[in-house]
């Protein structure tokens, strides 16, 4: 087949044409390259593979010859209030209402990336995609608007879109404003490091393998319209998990604890029952082995520099 990945120079979009190439389809690789952090690392994600530079919100698109289109570039991170909220709707909104109306006027899948901060404050815990919406920051508020615009291009324009609600990915290549990103490059260079909040705040880490994995079966094998959430087998508090690096790097963290982020949520729980009886996903990595991973790649890394 041959997809077009957007955000493909970034951490899931990375892994997701990594993965998409190993099992042998074409990838058109899209991204925007935005300063939101240093391009070079999306530089070093993309690996010499081409990638089209294009700004979503405003750049011709045409998806005639593309099998499906997976969508994952957006504007990230929960700390979105003031002056940054355009470019949330602009990276975000805009830019997903371009991508659906371009993939329903040839008739191919979308494979929408969402997020699990659609749920704010979630009402119940495993949290199932049944829900009350209720975000508490504007990137799940523009998330969550995309979500609609999907369903609404696919009411009116026969848009197939499949939406994806990604719980707290993690791994190689993570965005280093990243919690995870930011434990290692402490733990490696041996500085200190500030939880936002009380540290007991607990997430549905997901390794990014499963994620990609979920992604592609989204694409296979989702029935039309199809809405699943992504989340691990685990959960664990931040204190936990830097405990757990702290083993497996047999260092210790100097860690402080300050103000709560505007926007941050206490606790995340992935429900992932409809996507293992639907699609046959589960999510194989634990903490552990993910953690492990991330940490072997962030030290090689900077024992290269």
């Amino acid at each position: 087949m041959r997809y077009a990945v957007t955000g493909a120079a970034g951490f899931v979009g990375s892994h997701l044409a990594d993965g998409l190439e190993a099992a042998g389809h074409e990838v058109v690789a899209i991204d925007c390259f935005t300063d939101y952090y240093d391009p070079a690392l999306k530089d070093e994600n993309a690996r010499g593979r081409e990638v089209h530079r294009l700004d979503l919100a405003d750049a011709e698109l045409d998806f005639a010859g593309l099998d499906g289109v997976f969508h994952l570039a957006g504007q990230p991170g929960v700390r979105s209030f003031g002056d940054v909220f355009p470019l949330y709707v602009r990276r975000n909104l805009v830019a997903s209402q371009r991508v659906f109306e371009a993939a329903a006027a040839v008739g191919i899948r979308v494979v929408f990336a969402s997020s699990s901060s659609v749920y704010g404050d979630a009402e119940a815990y495993p949290t199932p995609e049944t829900s009350e919406l209720r975000p508490l920051a504007p990137y799940g508020i523009t998330k969550l608007g995309c979500e609609h615009l999907a369903r609404a291009y696919g009411r009116d324009f026969g848009l197939d879109a499949i939406v994806l609600r990604y719980f707290t990915v993690y791994g190689p290549r993570q965005r280093p404003d990243m919690f995870f990103a930011r434990v290692v490059k402490a733990l490696a260079e041996g500085g200190s490091f500030e939880i936002y909040g009380d540290g007991t705040q607990s997430r549905s880490f997901t390794y990014v393998a499963d994620v990609v994995a979920a992604t592609i079966a989204a694409m296979e094998r989702a029935p039309a319209g199809g809405l699943y959430n992504v989340g691990g087998g685990e959960e664990a508090s931040m204190r936990e998990a830097i405990a757990t690096l702290e083993r497996l790097a047999g260092r210790s963290l100097d860690v402080s604890y300050g103000p709560r982020a505007a926007g941050d949520i206490p606790r995340t729980r992935a429900d992932t029952s409809r996507i293992r009886a639907e699609l046959g996903w589960e999510p194989l990595t634990s903490l552990e082995e993910g953690l492990r991973a991330h940490w072997d790649w962030a030290r090689a890394r900077l024992a290269a520099r």
